[in-house]
């Protein structure tokens, strides 16, 4: 191939038409080409190849592509780059020989020797193939000098003496850490924020580990009567605890799998036994808050001739909701019942246990097989007449036995400054809610 002819055949490949991988033979673009493109792709810019290889843009400047090419490039189609580019410069000057005369025969190249194109290959290529040794890397043998226990025994010396702490021991074990747990440390927690004044008969725990100790009844009736004195009426009493006890028994019920407007077919029905005094008032209120969130509810309160005026308040409210108040043990559903609610004890009127109303209300709440949900019931298991499965303490709770169930506690919303005058030093445990569930400590 003539110098002219093998320069025309380079242009007319290189030209931006043809300057895809994809046009280019793979023996005519390289002796080689899986040396010089082991990665390469089809349809890929050639000019950018060559100039990622370090090409020499006297090269491209002599052939007129826009891109620099390799020299290599030029070599691969036995053309000499120096006579290229003298006879691209003769053309832009319009003097070229082969244009005046296009019938004359082009003069024959000087070839190269084998001996030089090796060198040249060489030098664009790298080192020679067969300078690879052909024995593996012995990856046993070398990872055998690294004596790990000593290096980790160093570390632990240096740590020991400088104080710090490394992350990659790998005898410890990483802390973990539940959704809920801040990875800062803090200060330490103190568990029992609550102190009582005289010794504690038993002790609570709610369920984040705080310890709630309770009350003798003698103590907690000072400590109401103190928050009365403060301005925290009964009246305001009896509301709170309405709202508290309300909330408890809606969740008991089903919360929304049961309150729901699609599920109006299966109203729950509540059945509060209530008896003439403070504790029944506190029914009375909890039974009109259960009616305004429309459940069905049966007041069970015995006729007397003269009733307190807290329970005569609590009566005129429960009488404007959809609540069904009754005094006749016989008008209480002989089906059971969603919930019993029982508000019949109190230690201060311990001679209604032997009223005929009260034996014949218990044996009918014994009679239903419903669950019973107790507000504020006594200390002594004896002074109750129905077995609780659970019990509904008011601010602290009293040693309640085995007859009371799981106690939940509520806040009625006593100051901390009425605690303090009682000799209660009191830190609320009830964080963002207004009933907790408290265990045995």
């Amino acid at each position: 191939m003539g110098a002219q002819a093998g320069f025309r055949k380079a242009e007319r490949l290189l030209s931006p038409r043809s300057r895809k991988l994809s046009n280019f033979p793979g023996a005519l673009l390289c002796q080689q080409p899986a040396l010089w493109f082991p990665r390469r792709r089809a349809g890929s810019d050639i000019t950018t190849v060559a100039w990622r290889r370090g090409a020499l843009p006297a090269a491209a400047v002599g052939v007129g592509v826009e891109e620099p090419l390799s020299l290599w490039v030029f070599s691969c189609f036995g053309v000499d780059v120096a006579r290229c580019a003298e006879a691209a410069a003769a053309r832009r000057r319009g003097g070229s020989s082969s244009s005046r005369h296009p019938n004359q025969a082009t003069p024959k190249k000087s070839g190269l020797k084998n001996g030089q194109m090796k060198n040249k290959d060489d030098e664009c290529f790298g080192d020679d193939i067969e300078e690879i040794p052909d024995t593996d890397f012995d990856f046993e043998g070398n990872l055998a000098l690294f004596d790990k226990a000593a290096v980790f025994e160093e570390i632990d010396t240096y740590e020991r003496r400088s104080g710090t702490r490394s992350r990659g021991v790998p005898n410890e074990r990483p802390t973990r850490y539940r959704h809920d747990e801040n990875i800062l440390e803090s200060e330490p927690i103190v568990y029992r924020r609550i102190t009582v004044p005289h010794g504690v008969s038993k002790e609570f725990c709610t369920d984040s580990g705080l310890v709630v100790p309770s009350v003798s009844y003698e103590l907690h009736k000072k400590l109401l009567s103190v928050a009365e004195k403060h301005g925290l009426t009964l009246e305001r009493r009896l509301e709170m605890t309405g709202v508290c006890a309300s909330q408890m028994a809606l969740t008991l019920l089903g919360g929304p799998n049961r309150l729901n407007p699609k599920n109006v077919h299966q109203r729950p029905t509540v059945a509060l036994l209530c008896g003439p005094h403070v504790k029944g008032a506190q029914g009375i209120s909890c039974g009109r808050h259960l009616a305004n969130h429309d459940v069905h509810v049966i007041l069970f309160l015995p006729n007397f001739v003269k009733m307190l005026e807290p329970i005569t308040n609590e009566l005129s409210l429960f009488s404007k909701t959809q609540g069904q108040q009754v005094s006749n043990l016989k008008d209480l559903p002989s089906s059971p019942v969603d919930l019993v609610i029982n508000c019949l004890d109190c230690p201060e009127n311990a001679f209604l246990r032997d009223q005929p109303w009260y034996k014949a209300a218990v044996a009918w709440a014994n009679r239903n097989r419903a669950p019973v949900l107790s507000i504020d019931p006594p200390v002594h298991e004896g002074e109750q007449g129905i077995d609780a499965k659970w019990s509904l303490a008011l601010g602290l709770p009293l040693p309640l036995g085995e007859r009371a169930g799981r106690i939940y506690l509520c806040d009625i919303g006593l100051p901390q400054q009425v605690f303090q005058e009682v000799g209660i030093s009191y830190h609320s445990p009830f964080g963002c809610k207004f009933v907790i569930p408290l265990h045995s400590a």
